[in-house]
């Protein structure tokens, strides 16, 4: 008896296969199969299970769920994979003969240890792919685990099938290779080693105009979908072409060995399966002129050091955004290339510094001595994310965005800080002005002003209400910013897409603060809104003047609050409404 996950999640039986129905327990098996071999919480088994919309009684409903996946244990004859409730959530057991997913992870690192005897190594990982049935997960009907799992086995095999694409072309079976890169390169159009690795198995095979041809259809796609050129890669494979030069043998060996571990991480730290993307181009960008003046200017100033700039800011504020319009406005002083590395999950949980180092690392391998490259650390959580990347090579720079004021990193690293607050009222009309038309903003400018204002200037706010007025054109301003101002946390949000709203921003980050300071937060709001000192919050938070100023300053620091010693805090409007109303959700917990 054997489970597949690696395709639509069945129990095959020697040559019989039951392919599970979409169910509550369906995604239950899958949560535990993904984590074989260690606890899952119960908590992420419920996200998994029912997603954001939680039945009342959770724990219970977690139970059941448990005792109908053992049943349908029982109808199936599984005795092999036993579950087991354990301290903080369940167990499954599985190895490789009972999961396709360790199968295939052993394959794999099977022939990581026999890359100096490709055949061997080609032969195991082609046994490796060939366990993969389609689409994994087809029939789990859980957002958590297409969002967190997915990709990441996605990722593992589209690795495990380029070493495979580079060992037949370093074996000469260029034929045999072709026949998989057409098909992957249609199916994964912005993955350029595909290409790349089409386009020589093309030349080697005679073939210089379909190569050439090719490269075009991939240049065109990268600058009109991601904005983006040809990586250096390319860019010297098309010169070899056109040179009509001998490319020599094929380079077996140029890709690291595909990494695969013996189970996923616990799900309280997964990891992302891809975190170094291109920069992607920021729709009607506008505002922080003099953030970009500065930034520009330091980025192309030519270093032989690093040059490090540190966006940071509330949740929510615009950093994100103001990185990725710096990188694009500085393509051209940066020919190997510009990265987007994300250094949160997309679950919250923080990547290891030396994970995101490696996997940079692996972008980075084919420029060419001397280029300038540019990476955006988005997301960062704490200094030691980003010290394993620094420095990034002569003339090199990075951007780094965070809601921690990273004050350590610039001690050691040096570079220049952007401390965002939010947009000025003009800065806010003329985010409006671009997303919205200029017409339909002017007709009602009062309307307009009041919208800004109840969003707080906060972008991500803006751009979530201008996006609600888009898709409705007949929407006057003025009623929106009356149905927005009964509830502007509640309403800053977008239907088809849960997780873009102001308050899940606010929250998201509220999650990672230490639970002393995300209660001291929500205890803040309750300080005057013309801003306050440490020893105005020592009898709101409960502690003495010098405690109380620690805890503010570490909230400060986390981007909930502004300023600080020697003058007053400020916590910014939305965030004090958000706070305000955690406090009036708690406050009957807290009379119990």
């Amino acid at each position: 008896m054997r489970f597949q996950l690696l395709g639509p999640l069945s129990i095959a039986d020697g040559p019989d296969t039951v392919v599970l129905q979409p169910s509550k327990p369906t995604n239950l098996l899958a949560a535990l199969l993904l984590h074989a071999n260690g606890v899952v919480s119960a908590d992420y088994l419920q996200q998994a299970i029912w997603g954001e919309e939680q039945p009342a009684t959770a724990k219970a409903a977690l139970q059941t769920c448990v005792l109908r996946l053992r049943r349908l244990f029982a109808k199936h004859a599984v005795t092999e994979v036993p579950i087991e409730a354990v301290p903080g959530g369940y167990r499954i057991t599985a190895g490789p003969r009972t999961l396709d997913l360790i199968g295939f992870r052993e394959q794999v690192r099977q022939a990581a240890g026999a890359t100096r005897e490709p055949e061997a190594e080609l032969r195991l990982l082609k046994d490796a792919l060939s366990l993969w049935q389609g689409p994994p997960l087809a029939n789990v009907r859980s957002d958590v685990l297409h969002r967190d799992a997915v990709p990441r086995l996605a990722e593992e095999r589209l690795r495990t099938v380029e070493r495979v694409c580079d060992l037949e072309l370093s074996l000469g079976r260029c034929g045999e290779a072709l026949v998989e890169l057409w098909s992957v390169t249609r199916a994964h159009p912005g993955y350029e080693r595909f290409h790349e690795q089409l386009i020589e198995a093309l030349y080697r095979t005679g073939r210089q105009a379909e190569a050439l041809a090719e490269y075009r259809r991939v240049k065109a796609y990268l600058l009109d979908e991601l904005g983006v050129d040809p990586s250096p890669a390319l860019r010297r494979l098309e010169l070899a072409i056109l040179r009509g030069d001998d490319l020599g043998p094929a380079a077996g060996d140029r890709t690291p060995p595909v990494r695969a571990d013996a189970r996923l991480p616990a799900p309280a730290a997964p990891r992302t399966p891809s975190p170094v993307t291109a920069v992607p181009v920021v729709p009607s960008f506008t505002g922080r002129a003099a953030e970009l003046s500065a930034m520009t200017a330091r980025l192309t100033e030519v270093r032989d050091e690093t040059v490090t700039v540190l966006v940071s800011g509330a949740p929510g504020i615009g950093k994100s955004a103001l990185a990725h319009q710096a990188a694009h406005l500085v393509r051209d002083s940066f020919p190997a290339g510009r990265f987007l590395v994300r250094a949160t999950g997309a679950d919250g949980v923080p990547l290891a510094g030396e994970d995101l180092a490696a996997e940079v690392a692996a972008a980075l391998r084919d420029r060419a001595p001397g280029e300038r490259s540019l990476l955006v650390l988005d997301d960062v959580v704490d200094a030691d994310q980003v010290r394993p990347l620094l420095p990034v090579g002569p003339g090199g720079a990075v951007i780094v965005t965070s809601r921690m004021g990273l004050a350590g990193l610039i001690a050691t690293h040096g570079g220049w800080v952007h401390r965002l607050s939010v947009l000025g009222p003009e800065e806010s009309h003329r985010l409006l002005l671009s997303s919205l038309g200029t017409e339909r903003v002017e007709r009602e400018p009062e309307a307009a002003e009041r919208l800004a204002e109840l969003c707080g200037h906060f972008p991500l706010a803006l751009r979530i209400a201008a996006a609600r007025l888009l898709t409705r054109p007949e929407l006057r301003l003025a009623d929106c910013a009356d149905w927005l101002a009964e509830d502007p946390l509640g309403r800053l949000s977008l239907m088809d897409s849960p997780g873009l709203s102001v308050d899940g921003a606010f929250g998201s980050a509220l999650d990672r603060l230490d639970p002393r300071l995300a209660d001291a937060f929500v205890r803040a709001g309750a300080l005057p809104e013309a801003g306050f000192r440490a020893e105005d919050g020592a009898p709101v938070l409960g502690t003495d003047r010098a405690e109380a100023e620690e805890v503010l300053e570490r909230l400060a620091d986390s981007g909930f609050l502004e300023e600080g010693p020697p003058g007053p805090y400020r916590m910014h409007d939305l965030l004090r409404r958000y706070a305000r109303r955690i406090a009036a959700r708690t406050r009957p917990t807290e009379k119990v």
